[in-house]
């Protein structure tokens, strides 16, 4: 797909890490309770790593127990991508930066305790934080 954030692999590889070029470029994971937005609890936006658009508010976080940041809805319906995800022997939904094609993690239905009963399970090194004034 032709994103409005493209690059070339070059250019990603130039401005990310290797662990994050793994997990944005290559939809890797990072491991289960590792990652530093975990419990991010202030007010403020979270965005794509890899082109800074806003994707989800802290309104929308909560505690899942799941061992990566949760949100029960992106910022609007047109801030992320959903994708069928087959590998490792499992049907799951990709979540992607819809600006950039950058790979976030994964939706689940499983959250009843959330509005929506969805649980973006979005890995740390995916998003940046900024605070709100």
């Amino acid at each position: 797909m032709n994103y409005p954030n493209n690059k070339p692999e070059s250019k990603w590889r130039e401005e990310l890490t290797e662990f994050e070029y793994h997990v944005l470029r290559e939809a890797g994971t990072e491991r289960a309770y590792t990652g530093p937005l975990l419990d991010e609890k202030r007010i403020g936006i979270f965005r794509c790593r890899g082109c800074q658009a806003e994707l989800f508010r802290s309104e929308t976080k909560f505690d899942s127990h799941c061992g990566w940041p949760s949100f029960y809805e992106p910022k609007s319906t047109d801030a992320v991508e959903l994708l069928e995800d087959t590998t490792l022997g499992m049907k799951r939904v990709e979540v992607r930066c819809r600006a950039c094609g950058s790979h976030l993690g994964h939706v689940f239905e499983d959250a009843p305790q959330t509005p929506t009963g969805d649980r973006y399970c979005i890995n740390s090194v995916s998003i940046t934080f900024e605070q709100a004034n």
